[in-house]
This record gives C-alpha cells, structure tokens and sequence, in this order.
C-alpha cells in the first residue's frame, strides 16, 4: 500500500463493514433487477499501457443480457468506428461498467473481464438490437460476454451530490 493511501486510511478510516459486504462475485438479485431496467451504461476499458477509454452503451431497459448470475452480454452496436473499447479489451480484457437508470439516483458497478462474440453465437442465445430511434447504421457488429469479478449496488452520493436529473439546473446555465 502507497504511503497516499495509507495517510488517507489514517485520516479517513476503513471501509465500513457494510461497504466491504456488498462487493459479490456474483450478481445479487437487486442487482439483476437494476440492470434489467437500464437503458443506459458507460463501458471502461485500458489497454496493456494504462491508456482508458469510458464509452457510452444504451439501448432499451435490459439491453444488457443477464445469462446466469455471473454473466452478462452486451449487444455492440456499430459507432464512430474508432473500436477505442474493442482495441483496449484485445490487450487487457478487464472491464468496468456503470449502469444508470434516469431519474434513479442509485447506480449499479460492475468489474469483470470481456471474451468477444461473434453475431452467429449471439443469434444463438437469441439477442438481438434493442435500440430505440434506430438508423441505418445501428447495428450490431458484435457481442461483449462480460464475466462478473465484482458486481454492487452503488450508494447515490455522487448522482445525488450533482443533482443529476435536475433539469432545471441545465435550463438555468444556458
């Protein structure tokens, strides 16, 4: 442990044993209940040097497939075809995700490492692009099996600290 991290547990403590607790290595049911509603997550990559990318993943409430309690598959839809996450996930297939649902100031974490699918296995486990205001270049290229290493319910601090769905806030800054 870094002299940093130790000066900062003697300033600010331990980890509370509830805090500890909620970390599985499994999805717990509140857990696959808030993914099953989330239209929306943000994917964290880095390849083998450190380089990070976080990209931006959505689709309709529960795009993100529960396969058992300790994976999960995600469509990948066609972008901007830099393949940032596809490129970092060759290198280093550890991942994270955070999963918000709007209006929710709870979030979901997930850690875990990526294996590719190819789109003839995802037809197989019958995924398919669950997109609203779909175009003609949404679509899926691939699958990203993620296999669960951590996966919590995250506390609303920090949705709550920014007042997040607060659109009024946006409205008044402009």
């Amino acid at each position: 442990m870094s002299d940093r991290v130790k000066g900062l547990r003697v300033k600010h403590g331990e980890p509370s044993e509830r805090a500890q607790k909620k970390i599985n290595n499994y999805l717990e049911e509140d857990v696959k209940s808030f993914i099953k509603q989330s239209p929306f997550a943000v994917l964290s990559t880095s390849d083998n040097n450190g380089n990070c990318d976080a990209s931006p993943r959505g689709g309709k409430p529960g795009f993100i497939k529960i396969i058992n309690n300790t994976t999960l598959l995600m469509p990948d839809i066609r972008g901007n075809r830099l393949l940032q996450s596809t490129l970092n996930i060759e290198s280093n297939p550890k991942a994270g995700l955070i999963l918000l649902i709007p209006g929710n100031n709870k979030s979901v974490r997930i850690n875990g490492s990526v294996q590719f699918l190819e789109l003839h296995q995802i037809e197989k486990l019958g995924v398919e692009n669950e997109i609203f205001n779909p175009d003609e270049t949404s679509q899926m290229i691939q699958g990203l099996k993620i296999t669960v290493d951590e996966a919590y319910s995250h506390c609303p601090r920090a949705l709550s600290f920014s007042d997040l769905w607060n659109t009024e806030i946006i409205n008044n800054n402009k």
